[in-house]
Order: C-alpha cells, then structure tokens, then sequence
C-alpha cells in the first residue's frame, strides 16, 4: 500500500519549525534540504518563495530577534549574547544586527 505524498509545504514548515527550535545551532542548507526531502538548489528557491526570504535570511533574522530579546531582558554581554544565538564571530554578529536592526 503506498502512502500518500507529503506535500513540500509541510515539509517546508517543519524545516522552518526546525530552524526556529535551533536557531542557536550550527545548521547547513544540505541538512535541511535533506530534512525537507528534496535538493538544496530546490530546497532554497522553495523556501524563499514560500516565505519571502531565503533559508540563511530567515535563520539570521531569527537570531537577531533573539538577539534583541536578550539584550532587553538580560545582563548577558554582547558578547554573550552572540555566542548565546549561534554566532562564531562578535564581527559577524555586529555586521549582521547592524545590517538587520540599524
């Protein structure tokens, strides 16, 4: 008996619900086209064009909403705070909330 075909824009919502659970987390677009069940060229313009933003987009937005949070209810450092959200480098996180938040 075969079953049914999972639609992609489950797939899709998962895979955002994911990002969203594991935002601070190291995650690459091959695990997540994986997850998603379909290539990562695909995986990228599907997702942009089910959400308006490509997959790195929403995760750094992710992050810096986070980010934001954090820096009004907490005592954490900026530093801390960078690290906290799943950044590497204090550079890139200013560059990046620089970019988002102005």
């Amino acid at each position: 008996m075969n079953r049914p075909a999972v639609p992609l824009s489950r797939h899709l919502l998962r895979v955002r619900d994911l990002i969203d659970r594991a935002y601070a987390e190291q995650l690459d677009i091959a695990a997540l086209a994986r997850s998603a069940s379909v290539s990562q060229a695909y995986f990228r313009r599907s997702f942009k064009a089910a959400f308006g933003e490509t997959p790195h987009q929403y995760l750094y937005r992710r992050r810096i909403e986070r980010a934001k949070w954090l820096l009004r209810s907490s005592d954490l450092s900026v530093t801390e705070i960078c690290f906290d959200v799943g950044y590497t480098s204090l550079g890139t996180f200013t560059r990046t909330f620089v970019r988002l938040v102005g």
